[in-house]
């Protein structure tokens, strides 16, 4: 057995406070939130039930954590609502229309111009 391996396996929770497993070695039964929103599911209110882990020589703490929750206590994802609907709508307008020109670009405009790169650049645009 590897030293990260070892270090990253405590089935009982021990040392990390919660059954802690490495990288893809988790049990069936756990997912995360991304495995269960694939499937159609939510966690639902239902406390973190393990966690897998790994070095990640990138950051600060030196390991990746990613929690897992049980599968047979998650419930359906809430369906969406014509409000929410509607919301999600109003907003994605906001974000692919110019503030300045006010013409809709068609994607989402780019937060680090705030506005169309017509408008952000228009000598370029002149010139081509």
């Amino acid at each position: 057995m590897s030293l990260a391996f070892g270090k990253c396996y405590d089935p009982t929770g021990a040392v990390h406070g919660i059954p802690t497993f490495p990288w893809r070695f988790a049990p069936d039964g756990y997912a995360t939130r991304r495995q269960l929103r694939a499937r159609g599911l939510r966690p639902g209110g239902q406390p973190i039930a393990a966690q897998v882990m790994r070095r990640a020589r990138r950051r600060k703490a030196g390991v990746l954590v990613a929690f897992l929750y049980r599968i047979d206590r998650a419930l359906p994802v809430r369906p969406m609502t014509a409000g929410k609907r509607a919301a999600l709508d109003k907003a994605m307008t906001a974000r692919r229309t110019c503030p300045k020109c006010r013409i809709d670009a068609g994607y989402c405009i780019p937060t680090s111009l705030g506005m169309c790169p017509s408008c952000a650049y228009p000598e370029e645009q002149r010139a081509a």
